[in-house]
């Protein structure tokens, strides 16, 4: 059944729903040079991320983009819940595998670590029957996008299943915005992984988003972390063409199920599961009207009147044009009022 926007709205704290994700969306890739950096390579394996921008537009386009004009740092109570959520995720990471720190330098140094973690667990899946944070990558509708899977693992029918962990500040499940924006998190990642194990993403695409030097010789600590795992290669070209042959030649399957998993914070209790079914037209719908703004196509869009609760706990709500120009400034200061009309 459909919630109202008065429901929500007078619901919204309470179900702490003002809790921040722990849990990256699938992001836009900065194209950037790489600053010096030390990424994680693991035992058998965790991914290591690129600089890139956390771009969140499912959840209010307007945010992101008053976010990126008029950045600000993470208030204490903000940073806190992050770094809870970021706890658990590595907990999670230490029962299957030890993290190595990597030296590196420049971006094709980052992009090879990455490629030795996918080598390393592709068979560790296929083995053991569970991995996590697998990194995936690729072209959809034009714009390249990077994200790491929380876990994969084999089901008790053989089936592969996506597992996406979200800690909630408070004992409660989110709201309906909420999961569809995980909903289609999960169905994102799933999109991008088939097409990687089916041969769909390749070489060629990755390097005219990236702008990689595929010829440019690889850091020594990033080489020596090569060879310790069994890799002989001098650089990013090499590693790149046993990482798609890996993935292509492995019979990999693509992902049979996704599931979201809601855990407390505090106590570590599930919350809730939810199984999320796949609609990859409506995935690529939502993909392309994003690209939209992108692209320069269109311009921002903030919430629409029946999410205006979600401006609570936004941090530019007092200079947001679109809730002003969309008659939101009355029901957030005074929601009582509209209720009762």
């Amino acid at each position: 059944m459909a919630e109202t926007g008065e429901e929500e709205t007078a619901s919204a704290e309470a179900s702490g729903f003002s809790d921040i994700s722990d849990s990256e969306l699938v992001e836009f890739l900065d194209l950037e040079d790489a600053k010096e950096s030390a990424v994680s390579l693991s035992k058998p394996g965790p991914s290591s991320e690129l600089p890139g921008k956390d771009d969140k537009p499912d959840w209010c386009e307007l945010q992101m983009v008053y976010g990126k004009e008029l950045p600000g740092s993470l208030t204490p109570e903000k940073a806190a819940v992050l770094d809870i959520g970021a706890s658990i995720h590595l907990a999670k990471e230490l029962e299957l595998h030890d993290l190595v720190t990597v030296p590196t330098t420049t971006k094709e140094d980052a992009w090879a670590v990455k490629f030795l973690n996918i080598l390393s667990m592709v068979p560790t899946l296929q083995s053991e029957g569970r991995i996590r944070e697998f990194p995936v990558f690729g072209e959809v509708e034009g714009i390249f996008l990077v994200g790491v899977i929380d876990e994969l693992h084999y089901t008790s029918k053989g089936e592969l299943e996506l597992a996406e962990l979200k800690t909630r500040r408070r004992p409660v499940l989110p709201l309906s915005a909420q999961k569809k924006k995980d909903y289609f998190q999960v169905s994102l990642y799933k999109y991008i992984f088939d097409a990687m194990v089916q041969g769909k993403v390749t070489p060629a695409s990755l390097i005219h988003h990236t702008k990689l030097c595929v010829d440019k010789p690889l850091g020594p600590s990033v080489l020596r972390h090569a060879r310790q795992g069994g890799v002989s290669v001098k650089s990013l070209g090499d590693l790149m063409e046993l990482v798609f042959l890996s993935l292509t030649l492995s019979d990999l399957p693509a992902i049979d199920t996704l599931k979201l998993e809601y855990v407390h914070q505090e106590t570590a209790t599930t919350l809730g599961t939810e199984i999320v079914a796949f609609e990859e037209k409506e995935v690529k719908s939502k993909v392309r009207h994003f690209v939209a703004y992108w692209m320069g196509r269109r311009d921002p869009q903030g919430v629409d009147v029946e999410e205006a609760w979600k401006c609570r706990t936004c941090d530019y709500v007092d200079i947001c044009e679109w809730r002003r120009s969309s008659g939101m400034l009355s029901s957030l200061r005074e929601p009582k009022a509209k209720k009762l009309k």
